[in-house]
């Protein structure tokens, strides 16, 4: 069977959560089908790196071009349009699907969220669709409408929403296959989405346990880390909220404490946020797993954003206990004291975080128990089994 998987990120590195996403599920439908990789390749990423992704692709080839990036107006057309914004057609894109379509009989095509719908739809009507979704976006907006305190930002916010829940009370119904990272999003969906009666799966974010265990350092009991670019306005978001009002807080009590921030600020005003000598910026580093593995708690102080965070995964597998909003950890099927902390208040926060710091007992119970959560329901290894099964029971029960 013939694959083709269009993707809005370039895989390669999987240096951020779409990307790791992307890279584990082609690895798994690699191990048994033949498949090629389109890509739009923007930010860090470059063409020249398709060598990497040899081992998981039968071909890559990748447009130059930023599928998010919305200005002047492009960005007045289409706010104007019936349609979202981040739906308009990149022409590249478009002859680049067409190209790849006609060169070759493909049995699948996979669209890496939404922005790559309108390619995959170019294909034959013959052929499988799926549209593997990383979180939903429409509940997404209407949490971000929720949030807006002024009345035009509520109203444009409310324009944004209720467009993508028309789009994809269309989109999803051309697909013959639709995926979500959690059960809340899928519900979610499914209730933004009146009338929808196709077929609407979980794929949940993973975490390579082989490559992600305990003992990659030792522990710094004094040391904190934030792992998330800041480039991504909920972390950012979440980044200030922990520096204003929770930081400060534990220094009270632990005055040795100190924090890692690890992950991109390219570009960003970083004047808003409120530093001490106790806070270090990492900046983009490519390999993280020794500076978690060496902090005492991950702290997840995240107020909004789609999906499933990779990051307490990650954490869970490398044995550093997690403390975080019940939004941070939402979709993960963790439980607050058997496999994390959770707080969603700026002095509960800070007091789970000092009591962990404090109690290496503590410390070690629960990193065992959510070593263990993340075996069992969050492998890479055993999701990339279950999408590589939804794939092929979407080509045996391919709607006429």
């Amino acid at each position: 069977m013939n694959l083709l998987f269009l993707s809005t990120w370039f895989p390669w590195p999987p240096d951020n959560g779409s990307k790791i996403r992307v890279y584990y599920l082609l690895e798994a439908l690699s191990a048994r089908y033949e498949v090629s990789l389109l890509s739009f390749a923007f930010g860090s990423a470059q063409p020249a790196e398709a060598l990497a992704l040899r081992n998981v692709c039968a071909d890559v080839q990748a447009v130059s071009g930023d599928p998010f990036n919305r200005t002047g107006v492009s960005a007045l057309a289409r706010f104007l349009s019936l349609d979202p914004i981040i739906t308009r057609p990149i022409q590249a894109m478009r002859q680049a699907a067409q190209r790849i379509l006609a060169a070759k009989p493909y049995d699948v095509v996979i669209a890496s969220i939404e922005t790559m719908a309108t390619y995959a739809l170019q294909a034959p009507r013959t052929m499988t669709k799926i549209l593997e979704e990383h979180n939903s976006l429409s509940r997404w907006m209407c949490e971000r409408c929720q949030a807006q305190s002024s009345l035009i930002q509520s109203l444009r916010c409310w324009v944004s929403w209720r467009k993508t829940t028309l789009y994809e009370s269309r989109l999803f119904r051309r697909f013959d296959l639709c995926t979500m990272v959690s059960e809340q999003d899928r519900v979610a969906c499914l209730q933004m989405l009146p009338g929808y009666h196709g077929r609407l799966e979980v794929v949940p974010n993973g975490v390579d346990c082989e490559r992600n265990h305990p003992g990659l350092a030792v522990t710094e009991p004094s040391s904190l880390v934030f792992n998330g670019a800041l480039t991504y306005q909920a972390n950012y978001t979440a980044a200030k909220y922990f520096l204003q009002e929770i930081f400060p807080l534990i220094r009270e009590r632990r005055p040795d404490a100190t924090l890692l921030i690890t992950g991109s600020t390219q570009n960003v005003n970083l004047g808003d946020l409120a530093w001490s000598n106790n806070v270090k910026l990492t900046g983009y580093v490519a390999d993280i797993r020794p500076l978690v593995a060496s902090s005492s708690v991950c702290v997840v102080p995240l107020l909004d954003g789609g999906g499933t965070r990779i990051k307490i995964l990650e954490a869970m597998a490398l044995g550093t206990p997690v403390v975080s909003t019940t939004k941070g950890a939402e979709g993960i099927e963790a439980r607050h004291g058997e496999h994390l902390l959770l707080a969603d208040d700026a002095a509960s926060f800070a007091e789970c975080t000092v009591r962990l710091m404090r109690d290496p007992d503590l410390r070690q119970r629960l990193a065992s128990q959510a070593r263990r959560l993340v075996e069992e329901r969050y492998d890479w290894k055993k999701i990339g089994e279950h999408f590589v099964g939804l794939v092929e029971d979407a080509v045996k029960h391919q709607a006429p």
